[in-house]
Parts: structure tokens; sequence; C-alpha cells
């Protein structure tokens, strides 16, 4: 979407209200307990299940994200659906993308100091589109660079020195902003 596009906060409620709605049904389908709870961040509409149970929670979660992954997939067209707009909406499932932005964060900076250390670019291992993001805003806000390569589902990201990287990774740095 073009920045003049930027939706409402209204619409962006709106979103989270069906996403919502959506999420309970699927919910009360696989007769999980969970509690919805929704907003806007980042200007864009979030909706997290939280639950009390651990067991029935890391099932919505699944190996590595996946269920999560695809309920906000699912999720996102139900909005669609409804709205006709494609929507940038975040599912998360009891904190998991928190701690996943955290362990991202990690590797990022790590991969930061590695460069600092040795001066060469650092490839980190492929990334979805989410993954990438977290890390390039975490490189661009510790005043480093970064570019992404390869094609999906092997791309990934490479971290550079600012100086030695200007001129290839200013035009790449971003390319996976608007992706997730």
């Amino acid at each position: 979407m073009a920045q003049d596009d930027e939706k409402t906060i209204d619409q962006l409620n709106e979103e989270a209200d069906i996403a919502a709605d959506y999420l309970e049904g699927l919910l009360d389908i696989a007769d999980y307990d969970g509690d919805i709870e929704m907003g806007v961040r980042n200007n864009r509409p979030m909706v997290q299940i939280v639950a009390d149970d651990d067991t029935d929670i890391k099932h919505l979660i699944g190996r590595n994200g996946e269920v999560v992954d695809a309920l906000q997939q699912l999720t996102r067209l139900a909005v669609q659906q409804k709205t006709g707009e494609r929507s940038h909406l975040i599912v998360d499932v009891d904190g998991f993308l928190k701690r996943k932005r955290q362990r991202l964060r990690d590797i990022a900076l790590d991969a930061i100091d590695e460069v600092k250390e040795t001066g060469e670019p650092v490839d980190l291992k492929p990334m979805n589109s989410f993954e990438r993001k977290v890390v390039h805003d975490v490189v661009r806000e510790e005043g480093m660079k970064s570019r992404s390569h390869g094609e999906e589902p092997r791309r990934y990201v490479t971290v550079y020195l600012k100086a030695s990287a200007d001129d290839a990774a200013d035009d790449g740095a971003d390319e996976d902003a608007g992706e997730e």
C-alpha cells in the first residue's frame, strides 16, 4: 500500500474486529479456550490469542510458528473478503512473535558484532520476509547496512559495514519492508 493510501485508525480497528470474530469461530470449532486481544500497533491491526492452557495454545503456535503463520494468512484472507482490501494484520499466539523478534534481534546483534570485529560481511541463514524485516530494522538502528539475497524460500540477509556497503546495500536494505 502506498504511503498516501494509509488506512485510518477506524479501518484498522475494523480489520482487527473482523479478525477477532474469525479467530473466535476457529477456536470454537477446534474447541480451544482462548481470549482474543486486539488493537493497532505500528499502523497495523493486531490480534493476539491468549489462553490459560499451555497445551492447547502450543498447538496454535506449531513447530517454528508454522501454525500461527497459517492462522495469520487465513485470517488476512477472511479480512480481505469482508473489506475488499488486502490486510497487513498481525496474528500472534501467546506472545510468540515477541519472543521471535527478540531471538532475531539477538541474531542480528551477533552478526553486527562479527562484522565490526572482522570487517567482513556476514550472511545469515535463510529467513521469511517477517524475519528479514526484523533483522533489517535492527541493523539500520545500529548504523549498519544489510541486504537480502537469493530466491524464496532460501532468501537470506547479509550484514555489512556501512562504509563498505553504502552503494550496494542502499538499494536492497529495505526491499523486504513491505512484504509482511
